[in-house]
């Protein structure tokens, strides 16, 4: 094993869619204020005639439906997006590319063209250009883990609580302590060499490293990614011919380094000598570039779509729509998603479809094999069921941060269900909503009440608080029964104020640093770090949309930071203080956005919850409710 240490001497010094053509719009009125950019005129409303344009996007809206008190912005992505994206190329990005269309709430009256926009985003330009210059944002690169974790004492997600993610089951016994070969970088030697380490902390993938030989001094402490190829099991160097060489710093401490290594090693850890094998087969996807999937519709929730993988990252897949002729119109989710489904698959169970204007497949592009993606449990319809018409709890897809009073508007096949957001449903259904009846981001009657987590009432019901009781008998409905529900709660691991790595749902392409601030059963609420809590997400434990520290270094994703470091720097402190006082103002009355059900209880019989698990108590066998004794 130590044979490598022998061959060195001790004595070595040291997007907008292309399909989706323009609406017509009334001409507006000619005393509409103008703004002009580059001998160009624009007039559209501002605000006053109940109109609203928004300073990110250009998209004009009935300017009640629009984000925030303030009405600038005309969805949560544009107002995350004006204070994150400073570049020009991040701006022209949202313009041009994502062509994010306007939410269920905001009815547009006008689509702007590309021209208008541009002049939107002049304006932009020069409002910054305007601000103070003192300080420069700091990039991603200029972000790190191990300096955030150590800096205020974090504790990340163990990489067991994510078994979509690389190693996520079969992660064994890495622990602390556990020893490694890894690169010496305390050496003057022209040629690189190795020496042990041991793991003193560990954070996702990530690992606090120090040198053997160091004890306890952490001066030369360094952290890096265990799945990384430059890390071995102790014995790597010797199969290898690799040389061993002591740090430089400590190299004359002791006269026998090997004794010393003989000593310090017996009865310790290693990596199993199969571990970057199975860290290489843990990255190999089934998915690959040219397969066609159906997709949910972004612009319109109640259908879906037929897209082409472009690309896969970690398990992550950039899908592109079928008639997107310039490649790009997108929409990123993870492989394991109940977002796609195999081609057929909403004919299947009688789920709406966006027919494709193009006749046949294009050259190299082929269907996916429907066994590649992820299955839902097999349900019994033929007894009690869901019915159209009933009511329950769902996590709002336009808007994760909240859970709604809905109803189930259709029953499909296979178990699956329409889900409504009461009170903000588009007359044509267009934003119906599909889950499983197993779905974990749906809920019975009163969950909210029984966690103690605010329910967002229907739009415009003003007999407030809500009760469900008085809600049920106004409006004639019953509560899907309760058994219906899943209720399965895995022993994830997850624990309140472990950091991890998130993606942002709501622009699906960002994955962020984020926190887990409370734990409801199998219910985790993210929160992202530097932003307010109007952008938090109700995510389950198993959602491939979470993580582990270290996910996007070791897959080459690009990982944004907390926002406090990033470009809100750009950003005066009184300009955060403001934005920090409208986020508290618009505290309650967040703008809806997400894709998840929320369903009724009783059905004219007693039942009581059984209180929901508290913040530190993530785990349990859990049966969220019982129904009360006589």
């Amino acid at each position: 094993m130590f044979d490598g240490y022998d061959s060195c001497s001790e004595d070595t010094s040291s997007s907008s869619s292309s399909e989706e053509s323009e609406e017509e719009v009334a001409p507006l009125p000619s005393n509409l204020p103008i703004i002009k950019n580059n001998g160009q005129v624009y007039t559209y409303p501002d605000g006053k005639s109940g109109m609203a344009t928004c300073e990110m996007c250009g998209m004009v809206g009935v300017r009640d439906a629009f984000y925030s008190k303030t009405k600038r912005f005309c969805s949560v992505s544009c107002s995350r997006s004006y204070s994150s994206n400073s570049k020009k190329a991040s701006i022209l990005a949202r313009l041009q590319v994502t062509g994010k269309p306007p939410t269920k709430k905001a009815k547009v009256l006008q689509k702007q063209p590309l021209v208008a926009k541009l002049a939107a985003y002049a304006q932009y330009q020069a409002t910054l250009q305007n601000q103070a210059k003192t300080k420069a944002a700091v990039s991603m690169e200029g972000f790190s883990w191990g300096n955030y974790i150590n800096s205020n004492s974090f504790i990340a997600a163990p990489v067991t609580c994510f078994k979509h993610a690389p190693m996520g089951t079969c992660w064994g016994d890495i622990s602390e302590n556990v020893r490694v070969e890894v690169p010496n970088t305390d050496c003057s030697l022209p040629t690189k060499v190795f020496w042990i380490a041991g793991i003193v902390k560990l954070a996702g993938y990530n690992a606090l490293l120090r040198y053997e030989g160091f004890e306890n001094d952490s001066g030369l402490d360094f952290w890096c990614n265990i799945c990384g190829s430059d890390i071995h099991p102790v014995g790597w160097c010797a199969a290898s011919g690799k040389p061993l060489v002591p740090p430089r710093t400590i190299q004359h401490k002791y006269t026998n380094w090997k004794a010393f290594l003989v000593k310090r090693l017996t009865g310790a850890k290693t990596l199993p000598p199969d571990f970057s094998q199975k860290v290489s087969e843990s990255m190999q996807y089934p998915f690959k570039p040219c397969m066609r999937v159906e997709v949910v519709d972004k612009r319109h929730l109640c259908r879906t779509r037929v897209a082409v993988v472009e690309s896969i990252i970690g398990g992550r897949l950039r899908l592109v729509y079928e008639e997107s002729e310039d490649r790009t119109d997108d929409f990123w989710c993870h492989m394991h998603s109940p977002l796609i489904h195999h081609i057929g698959w909403s004919r299947s169970i009688g789920h709406r479809f966006k027919r494709s204007d193009i006749t046949k497949k294009q050259d190299g592009h082929f269907d996916t094999p429907p066994h590649l993606f992820a299955k839902v449990k097999e349900v019994d319809q033929s007894g009690e069921w869901f019915k159209e018409g009933m009511k329950l709890e769902a996590i709002d897809p336009l808007n994760l941060s909240t859970i709604c009073v809905a109803t189930i508007r259709k029953v499909l096949a296979d178990g699956f269900l329409m889900i409504g957001i009461d009170g903000s449903e588009a007359a044509d259904g267009s934003d119906w909503f599909c889950y499983h009846a197993t779905s974990p981001s749906i809920f019975p009657v009163g969950f909210c009440e029984i966690n103690m987590i605010e329910l967002t009432p229907p739009r415009g019901y003003t007999k407030l608080p809500f009760k469900w009781f008085d809600y049920l008998r106004e409006t004639g409905s019953i509560a899907a029964p309760v058994k219906l529900f899943n209720k399965d709660v895995p022993n994830h691991g997850f624990r309140v104020g472990m950091k991890l790595e998130a993606v942002d749902l709501m622009e699906p392409r960002l994955i962020c640093v984020a926190t887990v601030t409370r734990i409801i059963h199998r219910l985790l609420r993210i929160h992202f770090d530097g932003w307010e809590e109007e952008y938090d997400q109700w995510v389950d434990c198993e959602s491939p949309d979470l993580y582990p520290v270290g996910w996007c270094q070791l897959t080459g994703y690009q990982l944004q930071p907390p926002a406090s470091q990033s470009s809100r720097e750009n950003q005066s402190a009184s300009s955060k203080q403001k934005k920090k006082a409208k986020s508290q103002q618009y505290k309650g009355h967040k703008k809806m956005t997400t894709l998840q059900l929320k369903e009724e209880l009783l059905d004219g019989e007693d039942y009581n919850f059984l209180q929901g698990a508290s913040d530190q108590e993530s785990n349990g066998s859990a049966n969220f409710y019982i129904k009360q004794e006589p």
